[in-house]
């Protein structure tokens, strides 16, 4: 087997290998004979059939079975002697495949980029500043007790965090507009769920009445057709449902890890949980502004093959995100929706491959434990967390988060950060 490598672009290959024409027609007439001892054709007996009558009946298909199988597997032997790590699947042009002659194809495939010296230096970051105040703790803990609390209807007057069921028709000018109609829609009051006025215009309204509203949709409305234009809602209020709240004792304590009925315990459980939150959204916030920053400063050339194959997974999580099945046909959500946004994955995951390599770095088992800990910490059963996490294919997936952390760390001490 004959072997040439072209280097077309710092992230493409072109590979043109030459299978011997003995090696083929070899093959061929092995396969030939084979045939030729199970088929069966009319005025021939079983294992009969003539060798010339065979190839002539079978001998382009065989040829081109053999030689499928050979680019596949020439292709894999190349790779291994070239030392050629590909990124997704190779494009196959056949050269010469005249009978008799020495086969010859080319395989154009995409390898990963080679990065050396990734830029760090000067990147400049804002890390937000916050605190956890009593009205933040007072809210949360109002709404954990929202989570478990019971819903009863009630004949009153609504009022903010009531749900009230409703049934719904939008107008602009005298005409309903498409989407603006809806029938024992719940909506929960203050709850943001609906478009500035909508909520608030139903606060005070009690089940059985009638009300309109008057608002406007805002100008950056999704629908353009309606973004900034003024509309009006008749709406019937059909139920008004109270959530009792749990009271705040032992039993509802336990449902987060609070095995006592000493209140200030449950607190500052919560505080505890929501500093967790604060400091994990303040480090995302500053690792975003980072990967921002680091691909601007970096340009490397990006495989198409990565970025279909993570346009794929990004299709998939959103599927899985508003519950569509298995079996959803993912070419139904066109790829320009996730362009963008896969190209900058590959290429973060890229650059921080190449950090990665560069500093050696790797996943502190210490750290991968107190993470699986920390993770555990969250759910009602953490024994069971920490068990599924220490099974080898589900801790590596901790240990890459634990790497991917570590790069963070090492570009926030060499950028500028200030306080904002």
């Amino acid at each position: 087997m004959q072997v040439s490598v072209e280097t077309t672009s710092s992230i493409e290959r072109r590979v043109t290998i030459g299978v011997p024409a003995e090696q083929i027609e070899q093959e061929v007439e092995q396969r030939l004979q084979q045939t030729a001892r199970t088929v069966r054709l009319n005025g021939f007996r079983p294992g009969k059939v003539p060798p010339k009558v065979v190839k002539k009946r079978f001998g382009a298909q065989v040829r081109q079975e053999v030689i499928g199988e050979l680019m596949r597997n020439s292709y894999i032997e190349a790779l291994g002697k070239e030392g050629i790590s590909p990124v997704g699947y190779p494009k196959f042009e056949p050269k010469q495949t005249e009978e008799g002659k020495d086969f010859e194809f080319v395989a154009v495939v995409e390898v990963y980029p080679e990065i050396e010296g990734v830029n760090v230096e000067g990147i400049e970051l804002e890390k937000p500043e916050a605190e956890i105040k009593a009205k933040d703790i007072k809210d949360m803990i109002d709404m954990l007790r929202r989570q478990h609390g019971t819903p009863k209807s009630v004949k009153r007057k609504s009022k903010k965090k009531d749900t009230l069921v409703v049934d719904y028709k939008g107008f602009v000018g005298d005409e309903q507009f498409e989407g603006g109609t809806a029938e024992d829609q719940r909506i929960t009051l203050g709850s943001g769920q609906m478009i500035p006025g909508f909520e608030e215009g139903l606060v005070g309204a009690k089940a059985g009445e009638e009300v309109e509203l008057n608002v406007t949709f805002p100008e950056d409305y999704g629908n353009e057709d309606l973004a900034g234009k003024e509309a009006r809602f008749e709406v019937t209020v059909k139920e008004n449902i109270e959530i009792v709240l749990p009271e705040m004792d032992q039993e509802f304590f336990s449902k987060y890890g609070v095995e006592s009925d000493d209140e200030e315990a449950f607190k500052a459980e919560v505080v505890k949980n929501m500093e967790r939150e604060l400091k994990n959204a303040v480090a995302n916030n500053l690792k975003q502004q980072m990967v921002a920053a680091l691909a601007e400063q970096n340009d490397i050339d990006i495989p198409e093959s990565m970025v279909a194959q993570e346009i794929e997974t990004m299709k998939r999580e959103a599927i899985q995100q508003f519950g569509g099945g298995q079996d959803m046909d993912l070419s139904q959500l066109p790829n320009e929706l996730f362009a963008e946004q896969a190209t900058n994955r590959v290429k973060t995951g890229l650059l921080f491959a190449a950090i990665v390599k560069e500093n050696d770095i790797k996943a502190d088992p210490a750290k991968v434990d107190e993470k699986i800990q920390e993770i555990a910490s969250t759910y009602e059963t953490p024994e069971e967390v920490v068990t599924h996490y220490n099974q080898a294919e589900n801790r590596s997936q901790v240990e890459a988060v634990i790497v991917e952390d570590a790069v963070v760390d090492l570009l926030l001490e060499k950028a500028k950060v200030k306080k904002k």
